[in-house]
């Protein structure tokens, strides 16, 4: 066993307060792809027409459209390795929870009932004028566009585009966990998406033992206090299992 595993198994088993904090590699390993590969979501369509606030009022249909595809996507995926352990980690320390950046819901299908979604999630619509925010997991855009049960106002995907602020109850609440965990495991983020980025180096000035999970160097790598190399599912499903 390498030192650096070594450390990072030590100093999770000593934790009280341990929390995760994740981005699209992880899902990645799922087979869900990122808008950065080449083969990825956002490839034939601009953001600007698919993910943001004025994309959505040119051309609702069209955003609808791009936003049921990645659902089709996301029902054929499962939940890894990553996590299923990610979860169990609420059976063994007195608290365990999950910020995460993606939207594809897969860490509480794997289990995790504590999890702060910074990005909001797919699978659920928020109406547009009274801000109604509801499950719903259709894959195919009916005849006409969704419409709010209670208000008749349109429904657009419960997810945070370009140029909109996070969410302040969830921001809130991560920043909460965050602060107060013992140990965070970062994993799968390139540490290049703001302000998400800025809450691991906050919690790690206010005491936090950050560990880095990445196939490669990211921007939070130079502030982290230890960086383990690979994937996610080998590593949190093998020798980091605890």
């Amino acid at each position: 066993m390498t030192q650096p595993l070594a450390r990072a198994i030590q100093k999770m088993k000593a934790a009280k307060r341990i929390v995760a904090f994740t981005g699209a590699g992880v899902s990645q390993e799922s087979g869900v792809p990122t808008f950065r590969d080449h083969n990825g979501l956002w490839e034939n369509h601009r953001f600007e027409e698919v993910a943001t606030p004025e994309g959505f009022q040119a051309d609702p249909v069209l955003v609808w459209r791009f936003y049921m595809a990645r659902r089709q996507l996301a029902k054929q995926v499962k939940p890894n390795a990553a996590h299923l352990a990610i979860a169990g980690w609420e059976k063994q320390f007195s608290f365990a929870g999950v910020v995460t950046q993606n939207i594809d819901g897969l860490h509480a299908q794997a289990g995790s009932r504590h999890v702060q979604e910074l990005h909001g999630n797919i699978w659920k619509t928020e109406c547009s004028r009274c801000h109604r925010v509801e499950v719903n997991e259709a894959t195919e855009l009916s005849a006409d566009l969704p419409h709010c049960r209670d208000c008749g106002g349109l429904l657009r995907p419960h997810v945070v585009w370009f140029g909109e602020a996070l969410n302040e109850s969830v921001v809130h609440e991560a920043l909460l966990w965050l602060y107060q965990a013992d140990v965070i495991i970062v994993i799968g983020t390139s540490g290049a998406v703001e302000p998400a980025a800025s809450f691991v180096r906050e919690a790690k000035q206010k005491g936090a033992y950050v560990i880095e999970i990445n196939t490669q160097k990211t921007a939070l790598t130079p502030f982290v206090d230890l960086t383990l190399y690979g994937k996610s599912a080998e590593l949190l499903g093998g020798p980091l299992r605890i």
